[in-house]
């Protein structure tokens, strides 16, 4: 920006957006979960590459529009890749709903909240690789809660059936399983 008064320049003044603190964290944290960071942002090249080099994204789509935003998540669907976007504005939403998973930063929009799968409660980046270890873990713990409920009921049933087993051995078994997968389910409240 140009400062004048009485018709002449007085000063100029450099304007930026400063990149969160934490963000190189965060990507560093989405790489070390094996995923691959891209930069989908409306803001102009220069300002994108220099963010992007700050916080360690190879992959940059700059100065795209809210509606080419769908296009860039379609077309990387398209490659085969499953896309999750977080994104935090009214120009986000319909990419954050085209998405596979949508995060949308809980300081964000309305219309981004609405749009997205998930709400990150705070503005902070680094709650998003938090988000992803966290489903990662659910679903690891709802597989295992499967393969023990498939596994005793496999083995248990025929003996039961067949008159081998005692029934009131069947039901404590029983009551055993529900109370291993309850206990087990509950091991992620102590997720950190």
């Amino acid at each position: 920006m140009i400062v004048a008064w009485d018709g002449e320049a007085r000063g100029v003044l450099g304007v930026a957006d400063a990149v969160k603190d934490g963000s190189a964290a965060a990507v560093a944290q989405l790489r070390a979960l094996g995923l691959r960071p891209v930069l989908l942002t409306g803001d102009n090249r220069a300002v994108a590459d220099a963010v992007a080099r700050e916080v360690g994204i190879d992959e940059v789509y700059a100065e795209v529009m809210p509606e080419d935003k769908v296009d860039v998540v379609k077309r990387l669907q398209a490659e085969g890749r499953s896309v999750a976007m977080v994104g935090d504005g009214v120009n986000d939403a319909a990419a954050l709903a085209t998405a596979d998973l949508g995060l949308a930063m809980g300081t964000g929009t309305d219309a981004a909240i609405e749009a997205s799968d998930l709400t990150l409660v705070r503005g902070d980046l680094k709650v998003t690789a938090d988000a992803i270890r966290l489903s990662r873990r659910t679903l690891s713990t709802i597989r295992g809660n499967l393969v023990w409920a498939f596994g005793y009921n496999v083995a248990a049933l025929p003996l039961a059936a067949s008159g081998l087993l005692n029934p009131m051995i069947a039901g404590a078994a029983m009551a055993f399983s529900s109370v291993f997968v309850v206990t087990n389910s509950l091991r992620l409240r102590a997720f950190t």
